[in-house]
């Protein structure tokens, strides 16, 4: 693979990370992940090591550069997007102290209070309300309830911020994160103190690095860090993005007016525009650059539900266990009386109390059943998000659809069916990491601004349209879901710990 030259994409999210080589088209030369383990030290607490998290790291791209024998010389730079919220902390030496996940939920109460009290200033200010997993949300319940933890921090970064700074010690947040963790005024992208007082952190202002934009540059991979990844000393790093946004750019979306479908660890559903929506009823905005917003609606309810019911109910691991599960869907075919399955194994952000469940099942439904059910649940949870963005007043005619969903070959026609719209599948697998190199090509100025490097990086592998007959059939089962969701809460809210 001589005289070629390739950029470097890595995906971190809630346990996998994966380092992900491109050539500078944007085709996928050899990827390597590996996965990590979440911890639950208590009911609600979802934690990873940092310090497993950087050696997980180092061996991705270890392995990559074995697999795709490139020089890595010829790896211009290096992108990488994260999961986005969570909170990610280092002491005042720069050691790591705590990982929390954006699926952890011990901040519900801290979040509902915040919301009762400065809710709507919040809102009018970043565009977001405080929920359980926000960055601020969390980092004002380690305030209130581990305050030896909280005197020790020096250092609040996003999941991919601690991986940069592993490769070049330099310190960053970028704004796609801080926008989408309500951390930024909107539209000017302003961290300041009057902000940070209405969540009570005040005193935290210290605690966040310097901002960056998506695809600035923030330092080059250290000697330490080459040693240890097989990466070329002075490699450059850009700051980097929330992934939600690096995989609708992998997707092929980009302009203002697109809408992107994720469906990974969260269902993420968004329309880019050159302007926020101002509306309380949009989860979130984020911004990553002069113009460029993100309106999103997401909640941890898409495919991380089909990772718990692999993990821990079939025990098993690997991508051969997912292929089984699409194997058991095509088995069988729609019928009224399927059951139901509410995806909210994670919670869900219309309560901290909503809990996931099979419903309606009978003797003679199977596994193939059951897991048809979820993935319709995944389905009519990102309905019911798609219905917040257009009462906002954003067009969602059709979609780009990617994340682990995307690669079944059942997911898209389902989502198709129960969205009623056309959908495209990437060509890309690897959305989120893809998004990350066209950032980094962009900052090298291999290509002069996103557009063209999306327009030259990304292409379309599949499209669906709705079918007329399941348009019917899941319309009339969307209903009868958002029913049972509703005369379950109380039922829910009695199964809640005491705090």
């Amino acid at each position: 693979m001589a005289d070629k030259n390739y950029i470097l994409g890595l995906d971190v999210g809630n346990t996998v990370i994966k380092a992900v080589l491109f050539d500078t088209e944007g085709r996928q030369v050899a990827q390597h992940a590996i996965d990590g383990q979440s911890t639950f030290p208590e009911p609600g607490y979802v934690e990873r090591d940092l310090e497993e998290l950087w050696r997980n790291g180092c061996e991705a791209i270890r392995q990559l550069l074995v697999k795709s024998s490139v020089d890595p010389r010829s790896i211009l730079a290096v992108g990488c997007a994260g999961h986005g919220n969570g909170l990610y902390l280092l002491d005042k030496d720069r050691q790591p102290l705590i990982g929390i996940q954006s699926l952890d939920s011990r901040a519900a109460d801290v979040a509902a209070e915040l919301d009762r009290k400065s809710g709507a200033q919040l809102q009018a200010r970043c565009l977001q309300r405080p929920w359980p997993a926000q960055t601020p949300s969390l980092l004002a319940w380690v305030k209130r309830h581990a305050p030896d933890l909280y005197a020790r921090t020096g250092t609040v970064l996003f999941c991919k911020d601690f991986v940069n700074f592993c490769l070049t010690g330099c310190l960053a947040n970028d704004i796609s994160d801080l926008s989408g963790a309500g951390l930024l005024a909107l539209p000017e992208a302003r961290l300041d103190r009057e902000l940070l007082s209405l969540y009570d952190l005040e005193d935290a202002f210290a605690f966040f690095p310097r901002r960056v934009e998506s695809a600035d540059i923030v330092g080059q991979v250290t000697g330490e860090a080459a040693a240890v990844t097989g990466l070329s000393e002075g490699t450059p790093v850009i700051g980097g993005f929330f992934d939600v946004v690096s995989s609708a750019m992998g997707s092929g979306v980009i302009n203002a007016g697109e809408a992107s479908i994720i469906a990974g660890t969260w269902s993420i559903n968004q329309v880019f525009a050159d302007k926020p929506v101002i509306s309380p009823d949009v989860f979130m905005v984020t911004t990553f650059g002069r113009d460029r917003y993100v309106n999103i609606e997401s909640s941890a309810t898409s495919a991380a539900n089909l990772e718990w019911y692999v993990h821990r109910v079939r025990g098993d691991h690997g991508d051969h266990a997912f292929e089984r599960c699409n194997e058991l869907v095509g088995s069988v075919s729609p019928r009224a009386d399927d059951p139901f399955f509410h995806p909210f194994i994670f919670g869900s952000r219309l309560g901290a109390e909503f809990r996931g469940g099979f419903y309606g099942l009978a003797g003679w439904h199977g596994e193939g059943h059951m897991l048809r059910a979820l993935f319709e649940g995944v389905c009519f949870e990102h309905r019911r998000h798609i219905g917040v963005l257009r009462e906002a007043g954003l067009p969602v005619e059709s979609a780009v659809m990617s994340g682990g969903g995307s690669r079944s070959q059942h997911w898209p026609q389902i989502m198709a069916d129960v969205l009623e719209i056309p959908l495209r599948v990437a060509e890309a697998r690897e959305t989120g990491a893809l998004g990350a190199a066209i950032g980094a090509a962009v900052a090298i100025g291999l290509y002069p601004d996103y557009e063209e490097a999306v327009a030259a990086m990304t292409r379309v592998a599949n499209a669906y349209r709705p079918d007329a007959a399941q348009v019917s059939h899941y319309g009339r089962r969307y209903g009868l879901y958002a029913e049972l969701t509703a005369q379950l809460r109380g039922f829910w809210n009695a199964l809640r710990l005491p705090q």
